[in-house]
């Protein structure tokens, strides 16, 4: 008796592995699919809500980055990235910059971490929400951080050219255009006080950023950046990872001094 008991039990633990496969093949296939991305009336993707009961903003995928790492000679992606994003040993650094990055994933100078604004990829991997007005009537598009310093982000919709002689912000200076139902901003002017990416990449003054936004449908922001910085590398390259709508997710009265919840990392020089 004990020996069928035995041998019976791999073929009733297939019957029910199979019960649950079939199970989770049901549910998956009632599981509805994502809704189109809305639109404005006159046809323009709207990165906003779809109506006012559809309450929830974008949310900054911390775990995120603008290329994947290599550890003990295997790739590392974080499930946000872009299946297209490079490998760090692919990033084209100039001398020394990789070293710079290496550093700063051990060190504990972020500038995130004192409340600074965070410019260009890291804007949108920042978590408590993003949220994106456009504002046709001035031909601009808001861009506000919950978290962080609470800041926000201007993009001019309007043709104008870049100013010459800017003085580098943490922002920098942003035109915008559609490509189709993409929204292309070109971005000049930064300072090189804060990091492209929560894990430290590099950046000098001489950046020029060009950044995607895409809603692949309701629940699905694309994220694309190019990186021309001949300050820090020798060729441009791009990265990228998805941005999830957040359900039920607003702005609320953040405020980075009151709510720093990483200042055992606060060591290190202050960055003014």
């Amino acid at each position: 008796m004990r020996t069928l008991i035995f041998a019976g039990l791999p073929v009733a633990l297939a019957v029910v592995a199979t019960g649950i496969a079939a199970q989770q093949a049901s549910e998956g296939a009632s599981r509805p699919e994502p809704a189109p991305a809305p639109r404005w009336p006159d046809g323009r993707v709207n990165f906003s809500a779809a109506s006012p009961t559809d309450v929830g903003n974008w949310d900054g995928p911390a775990d995120s980055s603008i290329f994947s790492n290599v550890v003990n000679g295997q790739r590392v992606t974080a499930a946000p990235n872009l299946p297209t994003n490079l490998t760090i040993d692919e990033i084209p650094f100039k001398p020394g910059v990789r070293k710079i990055y290496d550093d700063r994933r051990t060190a504990s100078e972020d500038p995130h971490t004192r409340c600074k604004p965070s410019g260009g990829p890291r804007f949108w991997h920042t978590p408590y929400g993003i949220e994106v007005l456009d504002l046709p009537e001035t031909q601009e598009m808001l861009f506000l951080h919950v978290g962080s310093p609470h800041s926000w982000r201007i993009a001019y919709m309007d043709g104008r050219e870049h100013p010459k002689d800017l003085k580098p912000t943490w922002y920098g200076h942003t035109t915008a255009k559609w490509e189709g139902d993409t929204l292309v901003m070109d971005s000049v002017g930064f300072n090189d006080k804060f990091w492209l990416t929560r894990q430290g990449v590099p950046l000098t003054t001489q950046l020029h950023l060009i950044e995607k936004l895409t809603r692949v449908n309701h629940d699905l922001l694309r994220y694309e950046a190019t990186v021309d910085d001949p300050g820090a590398y020798t060729a441009p390259w791009s990265g990228g990872w998805n941005l999830r709508w957040r359900v039920d997710s607003e702005p609320f009265d953040y405020l980075c001094q009151e709510n720093n919840r990483d200042p055992e990392r606060m060591i290190g020089r202050e960055v003014e």
